[in-house]
């Protein structure tokens, strides 16, 4: 009698330990076919591009990256559970994993969450740049709202610590801080990464929502606020500029009338730091976007939007011009499609995708004062 009450006891307890406790695998899947014009070729002697070509090519995450993951749940007791994710990108159509970037190069926290007081993680988690997602008409996808900022809307930071407060009264904060890990505390060439930090402030309601948003990213090598780097006896800066190492204002709006959702949002990249800057080389951005949403039916949905961005010091402007949609053939599958046409200011060469700066053929930018255009469709299953 005894042993059959024990067994019972301990049987219960158990099925009471994993009811506690979960861990979930998830993922995405995203594929399809890109035909793209104004494509560059290489045909000068250093690289640069002096013609252009068009292409047609196997895609994987245009609508949005292939990852997998794991996240995870422990009921501490007194309203705290311990939380922790794990999730990687790939390429659908390859099976390459992300490299250089680790396993888990999108997230790896760990860290206690409640109900009352909020979510407290520390590791590697996307950088809270990427807060603009839900701002953006097309989510993010690969021409929208990363595309003219070279990627500046998209990093993920190492080393770091965030909180997410609950909500009250429609109000909630997050904030990040990446340590560079360094003995200089901003950075100074002997870690991959320069400090990083940012805050937003969100505002909801049933009819709109806005969001205030402030970062910054440090140049790993000295710690400024401008992604140059010294090249030869001049010690000009050249690289990525801003759109590696900068501090970013963003204030965003989405409008919620029905079927439709309207997004828009501006931000002010602004650098510092910088020396001895080459003519066509930014310092500072103005980026702005606005579209909006048709949810036609419960599986269609219709988008339009356009994104700006005009560069100082002779680095010009551009605009991306877009429509595309998605439909879903189940609760985890959808097909969609984007058609989108990027027209560049006399000297400026932004391209659809977040294409690093520069000229070379290699970069995928359209010649200098040129148009790019582009078309993809796809499908992509969540599981």
């Amino acid at each position: 009698m005894k042993k059959t009450f024990a067994a019972a006891l301990l049987t219960a307890l158990a099925a009471s330990a994993q009811a506690q406790s979960s861990v979930t695998l998830y993922g995405r899947l995203d594929a399809g076919l890109e035909y793209m014009s104004g494509v560059p070729t290489g045909s000068a002697a250093n690289g640069s591009s002096t013609a252009s070509t068009h292409r047609f090519r196997a895609e994987s995450g245009n609508w949005g990256t292939s990852l997998w993951g794991l996240k995870g749940v422990e009921d501490l007791g007194g309203g705290y559970k311990a939380v922790f994710q794990l999730e990687g990108g790939f390429n659908t159509m390859t099976g390459s994993g992300p490299g250089g970037g680790g396993l888990f190069d999108r997230w790896a926290t760990v860290g206690i969450a409640n109900l009352n007081y909020g979510t407290l993680l520390v590791g590697r988690e996307l950088f809270i740049a990427n807060g603009v997602w839900n701002f953006d008409p097309f989510g993010q996808s690969s021409w929208s709202s990363g595309s003219l900022v070279r990627g500046r809307n998209w990093p993920a930071s190492s080393n770091n610590i965030s909180y997410q407060s609950p909500k009250i009264a429609g109000f909630d904060v997050y904030g990040q801080y990446s340590l560079s890990n360094a003995t200089n505390w901003n950075g100074n060439g002997s870690t991959p990464q320069g400090r990083e930090a940012g805050l937003q402030v969100t505002y909801t309601t049933a009819l709109f929502q806005v969001r205030g948003m402030y970062d910054e990213i440090r140049n790993p090598r000295n710690g400024t606020l401008y992604g140059g780097t010294l090249n030869g006896a001049n010690e000009q800066n050249v690289g990525a500029g801003p759109f590696a190492a900068s501090r970013e204002y963003t204030a965003a709006l989405n409008v919620f009338l029905g079927p439709f959702k309207v997004q828009g949002a501006f931000q002010a990249i602004r650098s510092s730091g910088a020396q001895n800057v080459l003519p066509g080389q930014p310092t500072t951005l103005d980026h702005e976007w606005g579209g909006i949403t048709w949810q036609a039916t419960p599986a269609a949905a219709l988008i339009a939007a356009a994104y700006h961005v005009n560069g100082n010091n002779g680095a010009g402007n551009a605009t991306i011009y877009t429509v595309g949609g998605s439909y879903n053939l189940s609760k985890r599958t959808l097909v969609d499609i984007q058609a989108a046409s990027v027209r560049n200011s006399k000297g400026a060469n932004f391209g659809l995708s977040a294409n690093n700066p520069g000229t070379a053929a290699a970069t995928g930018n359209p010649l200098p004062g040129q148009s790019q255009t582009g078309v993809y469709a796809g499908i992509q299953h969540s599981f």
